[in-house]
């Protein structure tokens, strides 16, 4: 994901910036909109790290976590330790709107997790929890990038929202498209193990939409996939129904949007690269 950040970050600057009389005015709003790209990756990787202490996870893309090889009490503090150095690059940049904007993508981040620890017993309270914890733990992080970046370069609030909105929709595509990889994907491809979620007890939304036509998974998820076999019997309720399909389907509607979004700017290289952007989170693989 790491590159991710850095490609939406990247285009945003030359991309998002291109309305009506709104351009990049010096090197110096530049350096400051690259830096949001450093500072949002620096969020996402100290997350990361204190995100495999929580879950207890011993591999991350291919490699030991920080945990496993450090232990967990040198993890949080190596997570403490990026976080403090993103908010000394963020209040470097001496913009206080854009410090208000990123601080509040680590009370999401922070928020999100609560949230994941919770499970609702109405169906459709339950979806909605899952697409809000969604956006707080992934989107809220892209969707805010965006929109520092826009604030950087452009005055305008619609390009500010329009930049939101764009990044919103990408991220909860992305995450949506995580998941049924987490079906879909061997543990070699995906670089962790395959059915992590299941295994951490999370219903998400293969297994949500899976539970429509196998209600028989409803104590499973309120139970968080706690007694022998949830976890192997969840996967094959989510295979044997259309429970992938279904949320595939409902990221290409989040990509259409972002689409749909930053297409009200003028046409430029960076756009178009935005749009390409949203397309390859449908058709990733990892």
């Amino acid at each position: 994901m790491s590159s991710f950040h850095k490609m939406i970050a990247e285009n945003v600057i030359g991309g998002v910036c291109v309305k009506k009389h709104c351009f990049l005015l010096t090197r110096d709003v530049q350096a400051s909109q690259r830096s949001i790209a450093l500072i949002a990756e620096m969020i996402h990787t100290a997350s990361l790290v204190h995100d495999d202490v929580i879950d207890d996870a011993s591999s991350r893309r291919g490699k030991h976590t920080v945990n496993k090889i450090w232990g967990e009490k040198k993890a949080v503090l190596a997570g403490d330790l990026i976080l403090s150095a993103a908010s000394i690059a963020l209040a470097r940049i001496g913009n206080t709107t854009v410090i208000s904007i990123l601080t509040q993508v680590i009370e999401d981040l922070v928020r999100g997790e609560f949230l994941q620890l919770g499970s609702k017993e109405n169906e459709t309270e339950r979806f909605a929890h899952y697409l809000e914890k969604t956006f707080k733990k992934t989107a809220s992080l892209i969707a805010n990038s965006c929109k520092a970046v826009s604030v950087l370069g452009c005055p305008d609030p619609v390009v500010h929202e329009i930049a939101y909105q764009y990044g919103k929709n990408v991220g909860i595509a992305f995450q949506l498209i995580d998941d049924v990889l987490d079906f879909t994907s061997c543990s070699d491809q995906m670089g962790k193990p395959t059915s992590a979620d299941l295994k951490l007890g999370l219903a998400t939304g293969p297994v949500l939409f899976a539970c429509q036509q196998f209600p028989e998974m409803n104590a499973m998820i309120m139970r968080r996939f706690s007694l022998p076999g949830d976890v192997d019997r969840a996967r094959q309720y989510v295979l044997q129904s259309d429970g992938v399909q279904q949320t595939t389907y409902l990221a290409q509607r989040y990509c259409h949007e972002a689409i749909r979004e930053i297409s009200k700017l003028r046409p430029s290289p960076e756009r178009d690269a935005l749009i390409q952007l949203s397309e390859i989170v449908l058709t990733r693989e990892k």
